[in-house]
């Protein structure tokens, strides 16, 4: 399969979400695929950006490991991403104000320095002078003759994006986005052979996008947040659609009050939902149990980030798990899944809705920063508004001769009669405290144990039947393995990407995705992963809390786990490395590695207001009387290329021991 990878990087306001934005767009339409990843900082006032943006001609199911073009928007770019471009690979820069020194790219790497006043000078003649921020439509265009991709599509896009601005400004961008192209044209070779373009146009979307857009084809009429990033594209999705939709959009003051109007929008008969992150969600667990108890259809979205407490706001983990699992005291049913992708996050969104209604009920998803702000083609027909809606059975009539309407009354199947407010004759109180069959309280005057149980059964009953429901994990690749890597959430695309990997050197590999958490199937599990020969947990998290969760609900112990937890999202080649690891009975290395300081080195640069300097020089040494070895880090400085500082950070610890600035020859 043919494939490209483009990485852009720069500071915040650069405007990279737009350049990747253009690029994936202008594939999308062509009928390829795209998966991008845009790695940023939690502050608003600056910091790197580094966006990579992976094409392929088949579907692509991560964004990779390896770089074929970087485009730099900074020196500060250069520095840090031009060594990881591979051998035929190209390094692109604004050449009047970024220089790039060839000791920082492999060998066989082109770099291709942009006069950006030269190539635009015919633009500038026929349009004025250009803002700093255009120069990316320049490298865009470079890229475009790079990967092959032509003009066509991408001045389409450039087309349609500035179309509420003018002509003129459509044809300024046209202008450059030609200017880049030929530069690169009359200077470099094509990367790629011919694409093979289906020109089946596929949509470029997040995984928060296709949540939304599974809640309105599920019929949500009411949406509640409070802004928290990685949730926050939901809630500006729902606002700017909902008046198209006529869901109704509630922005509220705190989390607390997110949920509570969810339950109570819930009560009321509207299909509802609610998202935010880690933190947001800790605030909403009491609510849980209030659904839960009261048996209420409400959707919630609990996005992970890093944790704990604020953690890293900008950055993905799974460690959210053992709290989603956890929410609220008691016990109660509930259902939690985790979507894989994209498309399964739309698909999911929308069976949920349906699963509330049925069996009245909190529902869970579990998603990740990875997962849900990540933008990647799927195919439209993925999207299909078309969907059934169940809304479960709902009492429209009750006479009074029926007797009593019985709200919670105790049924073989776990569920009572529901009736919206309004309906006659099935007037009810919806109380916290536990209650019988007409929802009197039964811990008041006086305790009725039999009652008690005879309701937590009855809730409780619920489950077995929505087990039966729900489709059980199966096993993706050879059934005779001698591995099985076992993943769920976002880290499905990666491992899949993995396991192929791994089979096609010869590691007969499988995998298995683990899907819903509650209701968990355990014979199920517990058949496929008796029969593996060897099982390794797969997770973004420091913990393998999934693996914890399958030995709890299944007695079977993972025989190794992958774990990362540095707040980037897994890469296949780094699942394959650490799989070769352990079957070779290697123990995994947690010295702080070459990478590591470097990035250390980085970040007390910038902490320490030195970004003048740029670590040049890594070399491991002992002694230095700091009781470990430690790496000798040689700054230089940016303007003059001398060494201008030294740090000694630990290897067995990552501690910065020193910081010595030297003075300039």
């Amino acid at each position: 399969m043919q494939e490209v990878t483009i990485g852009i990087a720069g500071a915040a306001g650069d405007g990279l979400d737009k350049s990747g934005d253009t690029l994936a767009r202008s594939c999308g339409r062509l009928g390829l695929h795209v998966y991008a990843y845009n790695s940023y900082q939690s502050i608003i006032r600056g910091g790197h950006i580094w966006l990579r943006v992976r094409i392929g001609e088949n579907k692509v199911y991560s964004h990779g490991d390896k770089l074929n073009v970087l485009v730099a928007l900074n020196q500060d770019s250069i520095e840090r991403h031009a060594g990881e471009v591979e051998e035929g690979g190209v390094v692109i820069f604004n050449s009047d104000k970024i220089k790039c020194d060839p000791a920082l790219v492999r060998p066989g790497v082109k770099i291709l320095g942009l006069p950006m006043a030269k190539v635009t000078e015919d633009v500038v003649k026929e349009h004025g002078p250009l803002q700093a921020i255009m120069q990316n439509t320049v490298a865009v265009g470079a890229v475009c003759f790079l990967s092959n991709i032509g003009l066509e599509e991408p001045t389409s896009v450039l087309t349609d994006t500035f179309a509420h601005k003018g002509q003129k400004v459509i044809d300024l961008n046209i202008g450059l986005l030609k200017a880049g192209y030929e530069f690169a044209k009359a200077n470099c070779q094509t990367l790629t052979k011919e694409w093979q373009f289906s020109h089946k146009k596929r949509p470029f979307v997040t995984g928060n996008e296709a949540i939304a857009l599974g809640a309105y084809a599920a019929g949500c009429k009411f949406y509640s947040a409070y802004p928290m990033t990685p949730a926050s594209t939901i809630l500006h999705w729902m606002a700017s659609h909902a008046a198209k939709t006529g869901i109704c959009v509630k922005q509220c003051e705190d989390e607390l009050s997110v949920i509570n109007m969810a339950i109570g929008a819930g009560i009321a008969g509207a299909r509802s939902m609610c998202a935010t992150a880690g933190g947001g969600f800790a605030l909403m667990t009491e609510a849980v149990g209030m659904a839960g108890i009261m048996e209420v259809p409400v959707v919630v979205v609990e996005v992970h980030r890093g944790g704990p407490s604020t953690g890293l706001p900008t950055k993905t983990e799974q460690a959210d798990l053992f709290q989603v699992y956890g929410a609220s005291q008691g016990e109660f049913p509930r259902l939690i899944v985790a979507p894989k992708c994209i498309a399964d996050a739309y698909e999911t969104t929308v069976d949920v809705f349906n699963l509330a209604d049925k069996y009245h009920l909190p529902v869970l998803v579990m998603s990740d920063l990875l997962l849900s702000e990540h933008p990647e083609t799927v195919d439209p027909e993925v999207f299909n508004s078309d969907v059934k809606i169940d809304r479960g059975e709902v009492v429209s009539e009750w006479k009074e001769d029926q007797g009593k309407f019985k709200r919670f009354k105790f049924t073989e199947s776990g569920i009572s009669p529901r009736a919206l407010p309004g309906t006659a004759n099935c007037n009810y109180v919806s109380a916290t405290d536990d209650h019988d069959e007409e929802s009197i309280l039964i811990s008041d005057m006086y305790t009725s144990p039999g009652t008690r149980r005879m309701i937590m059964e009855k809730r409780n009953r619920k489950i077995e039947n929505l087990l039966k429901e729900l489709p059980a994990p199966a096993l993706e690749g050879p059934k005779d393995a001698d591995l099985t890597l076992v993943c769920w959430g976002s880290t499905w695309g990666v491992v899949k990407e993995a396991v192929e990997l791994l089979n096609a050197q010869g590691i007969k590999t499988n995998m298995l995705n683990i899907k819903y958490i509650a209701p968990f199937h355990a014979k199920e599990v517990s058949e496929i992963l008796g029969k593996a020969k060897k099982k390794i947990s797969v997770e973004v998290n420091y913990t393998s809390q999934m693996a914890r969760h399958i030995k709890a609900e299944t007695g079977i112990s993972m025989d190794a786990h992958i774990n990362k937890y540095d707040g980037e999202p897994l890469e296949p080649a780094f699942v394959v490395e650490h799989v070769k690891r352990i079957l070779a009975g290697k123990a995994l290395s947690l010295e702080c590695t070459e990478e590591e300081a470097k990035d250390i080195g980085y970040h007390y640069l910038r902490t320490h207001a030195l970004e003048k300097l740029r670590p040049s020089k890594l070399t491991k040494e002992s002694g230095n009387g700091f009781g470990e070895q430690v790496w000798n880090i040689e700054f230089t400085e940016r303007a003059t290329g001398k060494t201008g500082a030294r740090m000694l950070v630990g290897v067995s610890t990552g501690s910065t021991h020193s910081f010595e600035k030297l003075a300039s020859e």
